[in-house]
């Protein structure tokens, strides 16, 4: 079982180690070119905050603490640490995770 597999919010990333994050901001990243990859979609924006989107779900207290995206799909890591992993395979389908960031999908969001 990979680290990404046991994290199902920010605050199971919150439980982890300083020394794990590296390894999973690797694994998040694979999971967003493995997905995109298949599916479709903008792979740039979310790539490009990875790191960030570990490093604040782990010092901030979300969904307390607000997070806000230049665009949707920097959301795309953001999706996958709080509880859309395994959903994300389905992303932008009916009745999968949306392409953008939802209130209504989540409540971190």
């Amino acid at each position: 079982m990979s680290r990404l597999d046991r994290i199902d919010s920010p605050a199971a990333l919150r439980a982890l180690p300083p020394e794990e994050l590296p390894a999973v901001a690797a694994e998040v990243r694979e999971r967003i070119i493995d997905v995109i990859s298949r599916v479709g979609g903008h792979f740039a924006p979310g790539l490009g905050v990875v790191e960030l989107t570990v490093a604040l779900h782990y010092v901030f207290d979300t969904p307390r603490d607000k997070l806000v995206w230049d665009v949707g799909h920097q959301g795309y890591p953001h999706k996958i640490l709080t509880g859309r992993n395994r959903e994300f395979e389905r992303i932008r389908e009916k009745g999968g995770p949306s392409g953008f960031l939802s209130r209504r999908e989540s409540e971190y969001d």
